[in-house]
């Protein structure tokens, strides 16, 4: 089954006021989307013509993109089929998911000074978070 790279939380969106170019936030945002698992091994991603309509992009930016990931071993190619996620190695992945998790604390941590918060109003503040969200995920899907 394709995974529509559209659907909810696999949503891939662009930022045209980032510095960072077209093709890199799509690699970034599969990446991610295959660190928290909302996209698997052996899920097909979408076609470059489809995703690069959707996104309103050229074809040849998503396409660099897409060669991009199977280059480093996210995706592989399956020839007059599509790109599909890629069996990643155990550790890999465990690298991948702290790597990811780093840059989001990154982030947050430079948010937090240049706010003047202080470090453990913003610690409490991070932990209500992940129990807020922890709650939603629990609830049942409406």
């Amino acid at each position: 089954m394709v995974k529509n790279l559209s659907d909810g939380a696999a949503m891939i969106r662009i930022d045209t006021t980032d510095a960072a170019p077209i093709y890199r936030q799509v690699i970034d945002q599969v990446k991610m989307l295959v660190v928290t698992g909302q996209l698997k091994p052996g899920d097909q991603l979408e076609s470059v013509s489809h995703l690069s309509a959707r996104l309103k992009v050229n074809p040849m930016t998503v396409s660099k993109a897409f060669a991009a990931l199977v280059a480093e071993g996210v995706a592989e190619r399956k020839r007059g089929v599509g790109i599909f996620v890629a069996q990643i190695d155990p550790e890999q992945a465990d690298e991948d998911r702290r790597q990811a998790l780093s840059h989001g604390l990154s982030e947050a941590a430079a948010l937090v000074v240049r706010m003047a918060v202080d470090p453990d109003e913003a610690v409490e503040l991070f932990r209500q978070h992940i129990c807020d969200f922890e709650s939603k995920q629990r609830r049942p899907q409406e």
